[in-house]
């Protein structure tokens, strides 16, 4: 049994990592914003002894260190960073405000990198030391055949960066990271037009991580394992 940390469970991918990885009699430390309000989670946690809930907002530093604090030395062994936002739909040419950028740049791009920089000494006592971070397709340079979408295109192209110098940095001390791209997905940010339900795209990101090694660490995978142009 491994322990897998998620962000962003209170709802959509992040709440069916959640599900699937109960199913599979994996423990998991899922967290989100306002654990109050987060109903189907806490209803899940009810029936669920491998889940423990942990309140955090991944855009307050002060949240994140109180809320890995809480672990004291516990080990992990995966890292999910699901937590990310689209920010503003009509941010196109002659519309982008700065501080809409900003704020969805730090929450897609910065907080998942001090979020693991934190946890790092419970993800050095883990067995798996597996770093997957939830990018888009969005965030590849060569894909980009539309333009437009200029704040989330380039905060998961920011995303993308941070992942690869991690495959990197950590790379002699066992660490397997990448990024995925977990398809077009019926979700509140994906909308109701997605080709795929969540449980198809979180299935398949859950086999890319769990295969996850060295030989394609640093990669940037669709959620069925193709590789992705960055």
């Amino acid at each position: 049994m491994a322990t897998y940390f998620i962000t962003g469970c209170n709802r959509g991918l992040g709440l069916e990592f959640t599900r699937q990885l109960l199913a599979r009699g994996e423990r998991v430390i899922a967290t989100c914003r306002d654990i109050a309000t987060a109903s189907d989670l806490t209803q899940l946690a009810l029936s669920s002894q491998g889940l423990s809930l942990l309140e955090m907002d991944v855009v307050d530093a002060a949240s994140m260190r109180e809320a890995v604090d809480l672990l004291n030395d516990e080990p992990i062994d995966v890292l999910i960073a699901n937590a990310g936002v689209y920010g503003p739909r009509d941010a196109e040419l002659g519309n982008v405000d700065g501080d809409d950028m900003a704020q969805v740049f730090y929450t897609n791009a910065v907080t998942p990198l001090l979020l693991t920089q934190l946890l790092m000494p419970n993800l050095r006592k883990g067995n798996d030391k597996t770093l997957a971070f939830v990018s888009s397709k969005m965030g590849s340079i060569g894909d980009n055949g539309r333009g437009g979408a200029y704040v989330y295109r380039s905060s998961k192209a920011a995303l993308n960066a941070v992942v690869k110098s991690l495959s990197i940095d950590l790379a002699d001390a066992g660490f397997s990271a990448c990024a995925l791209h977990p398809g077009w997905v019926r979700t509140d940010m994906g909308g109701p037009n997605g080709l795929i339900d969540a449980s198809t795209s979180v299935s398949g990101m859950l086999d890319v991580i769990t295969a996850l090694d060295a030989a394609r660490s640093g990669e940037f995978l669709n959620y069925d394992g193709a590789t992705i142009p960055w």
